[in-house]
């Protein structure tokens, strides 16, 4: 099956669902799922890593609530040395799959935002992600049935997670499409592109986008910068930890913007869940700012009087905010591009 049709099976469920309304949700909903898979394929490989170096991996999930545990027991097909097959003894499903997921799942990986050492880890994520996301999908039965079509995604390659993200970025594009705030979720990607090669963001530049979204702007500049760049390990790992910087104040944008850059390749992303214009552009500081600035900001909202307040022009018009923002963010010598 393809990673395209195991898309629209996926779709096909959660519209048969009564707890899924719109194509916001069908997003979302995918998005937590894909994510508890993605989570158990990264352990897997650092477990293997580890072994390899004969040491012990700590992982980063109890044992129950791993995904082989709990989404997929599997057994031996019968008859067979290799092969294996759903555990449809041990596997939950119907009512008590919906229960164990909203009673203790969520609630268990919600506590990582406060075990998280710091913001910047694969544990802060997870408990921002189901801190902010809930189940939505209310038949356990549609929900089996979506785990099942999960666990066939692959994301080890580096083939399988290009092939992911570009239908994951088509998910956002039709829900952009779908929703009549659907610029905050969807810029045209070769706007994105053009603007990035004006701007040419170079290894050892730190790339910020206070609006952003769905990550387009940080995702093609990651692409931008990975394909011309020297590949050692000091420039992955600068591009992996210190190179892309965002901050998104919408929950479900937050979620589908972690969950695009993780497929294209970032494993822990730096965005922040917070209101941009909620900072103060007085207290930001040199150690604050960014050499290169991408961004679609929201046009013709409204601000409160007192985020005004952190500004030295006083208006409502988000636009003009972030404009200001983004000005006080730039480094000395470097451009900012944003859509207007």
């Amino acid at each position: 099956m393809t990673f395209e049709q195991t898309f629209k099976n996926i779709d096909d469920l959660l519209y048969k669902d009564s707890g899924a309304d719109s194509e916001l949700d069908y997003i979302g909903q995918t998005s937590w799922v894909m994510f508890l898979r993605y989570l158990d394929e990264l352990e897997q490989d650092k477990a293997d890593e580890a072994e390899l170096k004969g040491e012990d991996y700590k992982y980063i999930l109890d044992e129950e609530y791993r995904w082989p545990n709990w989404a997929m027991p599997k057994k031996l097909k019968k008859g067979s040395e290799s092969e294996v097959e759903l555990d449809h003894h041990v596997a939950l499903t119907g009512p008590d799959l919906v229960a164990f997921v909203d009673g203790k799942l969520f609630p268990y990986l919600a506590q990582f935002k406060q075990k998280a050492d710091h913001a910047q880890t694969i544990e802060y994520k997870i408990g921002e992600i189901f801190s902010e996301l809930k189940n939505k999908i209310q038949s356990g039965y549609n929900l089996r049935e979506i785990l099942e079509y999960a666990d066939e995604l692959p994301f080890r390659s580096t083939k399988d997670k290009h092939e992911l993200s570009h239908l994951y970025e088509t998910k956002i594009k039709n829900m952009g499409n779908a929703g009549r705030n659907g610029g905050q979720y969807y810029t045209p990607r070769p706007l994105i592109r053009a603007m990035i090669n004006v701007l040419d963001p170079q290894m050892g530049e730190k790339v910020y986008d206070g609006a952003a979204g769905s990550c387009g702007f940080l995702c093609e500049a990651y692409d931008y910068m990975y394909q011309r760049m020297e590949k050692t390990t000091d420039n992955l790992k600068t591009l992996q930890e210190s190179t892309f910087y965002g901050k998104e104040k919408k929950n479900l944008a937050y979620v589908i913007g972690i969950m695009n850059m993780i497929l294209h390749g970032i494993e822990a992303p730096n965005i922040i869940h917070t209101n941009t214009l909620g900072e103060n552009i007085r207290d930001i500081q040199e150690k604050n700012r960014y050499h290169v600035i991408l961004a679609n900001p929201p046009f013709g909202g409204k601000e409160r009087k007192e985020v005004q307040q952190n500004f030295d022009i006083k208006t409502g018009e988000t636009a003009f905010l972030f404009m200001q923002h983004f000005i006080k963010s730039l480094k000395n010598g470097r451009t900012c591009s944003h859509c207007d």
